[in-house]
């Protein structure tokens, strides 16, 4: 082998390996579970309040995902047409060709978005940046992802861990399989079944001590 061939031959073991992104880790190496506890959910309103000078807003954001299983996209387009404080009902509609409905609104639903209303006057949407347009899906996952941290939750949290901590919360809860699949809008029940398949409630009477 010559001087010429052997050196073309010891560079090409250090030729720079193409600018190719890593692979995005699988869901289950980054947490054991895709979705929050009422207590974990409780811990990311309270760190939300306390970050920036949007508190208020990023955390009722996520206590309306939460409550009523919005996805971040569904959210950030809510607008104050869509909210009777005085009957206190919330018309959802939904992205994904999901069914629309009616929800109730609680008390600290009710208190919180009374409050949002007065920060953000004269905007028809509930969720808004200071110039007063619709906030963006990523400003919507950075609050939540900002709120984790914050909050010093065991793993990376995303948005749709609210959602479906709602559907597992309502089947914990021992509620009717259907009015799950229209409460958070499935066209197809077998997207609710997860939820109450994996409800504690199921084996409550297994063990007798």
């Amino acid at each position: 082998m010559s001087d010429k061939t052997a050196q073309t031959s010891f560079s090409a073991k250090f030729e720079e390996v193409p600018n190719v992104p890593p692979r995005k880790p699988k869901n289950d190496a980054v947490r054991s579970r895709e979705h929050l506890t009422p207590d974990e959910v409780d811990q990311l309103i309270q760190a939300a309040k306390n970050i920036g000078r949007h508190g208020h807003r990023d955390a009722t954001l996520i206590m309306i995902m939460y409550r009523h299983g919005f996805r971040v996209s569904e959210a950030i387009s809510l607008r104050w047409d869509q909210i009777d404080l005085k009957a206190g009902v919330l018309h959802v509609a939904r992205r994904k060709k999901g069914t629309p409905a009616t929800h109730p609104l609680r008390g600290p639903e009710l208190r919180s978005l009374r409050q949002l209303q007065r920060d953000y006057p004269d905007t028809p949407y509930l969720f808004v940046t200071e110039r007063g347009g619709p906030m963006t899906e990523r400003t919507g996952h950075n609050i939540i992802q900002r709120a984790g941290k914050a909050a010093e939750l065991a793993f990376p949290v995303h948005p749709h861990q609210l959602r479906h901590a709602c559907g597992y919360y309502l089947a914990a809860k021992g509620h009717d399989t259907r009015a799950i699949q229209a409460y958070l809008g499935h066209r197809n029940i077998q997207h609710t079944v997860k939820y109450t398949e994996l409800s504690p409630g199921r084996f409550r009477d297994f063990w007798q001590d």
